[in-house]
């Protein structure tokens, strides 16, 4: 019997969850052997290619992943085309930053870049062989597998890392632990893909996905800009070391956002995009029928959709960040030393703009599952251009003002992406408040509540521990005095999964 689409959505978010919370508990693990053995000038040296090797990435896939998700019927065909073209793009990419390498080393000044990079640059040129198969497997909705396949990875490739250290390499280590990284995400997808895909030369699908494409791509990049700016202009302006810790600040933030982001990323277009395509299924929402396939009862449906993930996302989001800016001392001292604690106030800023972030994301695969990637190119070049612009105009400000200024900013575009949904489906203003800031408030409260409460204890760990079981506490009593749906239909899933797992 066919699973609903809440069935399958449930069943997304279990595996694309599982993945999304083992990747950031493998990157603490990785990350608090690597922190002790490496330097933050190491962590600076591989920190400042970020950029080179994100906006590479995004140029070989070009927004044809996004694109055979989108559509609504694919087949073999699209998928070798996408393949054949994405590695002829990587290779192409990679003969051009190859022979930038010097130059990058030049702009940094900082001379091991020549190599290091081009060791670092090999991990999109090998992620071009599985683009099409990753996208098979997003299409298609099998978590499972991608679950399976990320968690080898990061074990593979931070065994590999954290050996390098031991031994000495340094910065070599993070360059390696890359190229490994990828290369095992390459193998797995190959594995778990049930269709052959191959080289051809029949180009008409890309030309014909094309539009919609670009439209991602230059999103992609676009958002590549806006999420590495600082790293750039502090690679430039600061001292490697500081941009070390800079780096090391903005990976822990985005371990935390990551656990919600890349679990709802990885489910909410497929969904989105089924809820607008069906005309008689069970709502996620209700569980009952609707049988009009009219554009009224279509918008209807999928904003249910697209409000219940919005909810979902900041009832995850905001307690989850806003905890790691409340723990951010001790977790720091307690993982990675006493050295990094210059990190901690920009890490507790990010933090609270990375709050945000998942639900920016569900604003983003909205447009998208609507086909207008029109929309989300364009508020993605504004974005960048004002970031830009508030940059330059604050760069002698100092780092903290800077990463202050940014994370205010991020903080403030939610609105701009709830202005563009409002234009796709009948999503008014009081729709927006009421998904997300009973959730900012409450967490806000909580963590406060929280600091004041723990403040007598001083040693960290017992200070963490204790910070942590407050809160949650204090969180899920929050939440059930206020009778919220989405904790009562939580509870709801992890009771009848169990009474199916007895039966």
């Amino acid at each position: 019997m066919q699973d609903t689409l809440k069935q399958r959505t449930a069943k997304g978010l279990v595996w694309s969850g599982t993945l999304s919370i083992a990747t950031q508990v493998l990157n603490l693990i990785i990350g608090i052997f690597l922190g002790r053995l490496l330097t933050s000038s190491d962590y600076g040296v591989v920190g400042v290619l970020t950029i080179f090797t994100a906006i590479a990435s995004d140029l070989q896939s070009s927004g044809f992943t996004q694109a055979l998700v989108n559509q609504a019927h694919t087949d073999r065909r699209h998928y070798n085309a996408v393949f054949t073209f994405n590695v002829v793009v990587s290779l192409l990419m990679y003969a051009a930053l190859y022979l930038s390498a010097p130059l990058i080393a030049r702009f940094f000044r900082q001379d091991c870049l020549t190599s290091v990079s081009r060791l670092v640059f090999l991990a999109f040129l090998i992620s071009s062989f599985s683009i099409a198969h990753g996208g098979y497997l997003t299409k298609t909705m099998r978590n499972r597998e991608i679950a399976i396949t990320g968690i080898l990875a990061l074990v593979i490739s931070g065994a590999a890392g954290i050996t390098l250290a031991f031994l000495g390499y340094g910065y070599w280590a993070l360059a390696w632990q890359q190229v490994v990284y990828i290369t095992v995400i390459t193998i797995g997808r190959y594995i778990a893909t049930d269709i052959a895909i191959r080289p051809t030369s029949d180009l008409r699908p890309i030309r014909r996905m094309a539009p919609f494409a670009l439209k991602i791509l230059v999103t992609k990049i676009v958002n590549t800009l806006s999420a590495n700016i600082l790293t750039l202009i502090f690679g430039r302006l600061y001292p490697i070391s500081q941009v070390g810790h800079y780096t090391q600040a903005y990976k822990w933030n985005t371990m935390g956002h990551s656990v919600v982001t890349n679990a709802m990323a990885q489910i909410a277009q497929a969904v989105m995009v089924e809820a607008r395509n069906t005309d008689s299924r069970p709502s996620p929402v209700t569980g009952s029928e609707t049988q009009s396939g009219s554009e009224t009862d279509t918008s209807q449906r999928q904003l249910r959709v697209f409000r219940k993930m919005v909810r979902f996302t900041a009832f995850l989001s905001m307690p989850l960040m806003l905890g790691i800016a409340l723990v951010a001392p001790e977790l720091i001292h307690l993982t990675i030393g006493p050295r990094w604690q210059p990190c901690v106030p920009l890490l507790r800023i990010l933090c609270i703009a990375g709050a945000f972030l998942p639900i920016h994301t569900i604003y983003q695969n909205l447009a998208v599952s609507r086909g207008r990637s029109d929309i989300y190119m364009w508020l993605n070049l504004l974005q960048i251009a004002l970031q830009t612009a508030l940059v330059i105009l604050l760069r002698h400000q100092g780092m903290t003002v800077l990463v202050a200024a940014y994370a205010l900013f991020t903080i403030l575009w939610t609105l701009a992406w709830h202005h563009a949904a409002a234009k796709l489906l009948p999503c008014r203003w009081r729709h927006a408040a009421a998904d997300i800031l009973p959730y900012t408030l409450a967490a806000a409260a909580v963590m406060l509540a929280t600091y004041h409460l723990t403040s007598p204890i001083a040693p960290p760990l017992p200070l963490i521990l204790t910070k942590t079981a407050v809160a949650a506490m204090l969180y899920w009593l929050t939440m059930r005095l206020l009778h919220d749906g989405i904790l009562a239909e939580c509870h709801a899933y992890l009771i009848n999964t169990v009474i199916r797992k007895r039966k």
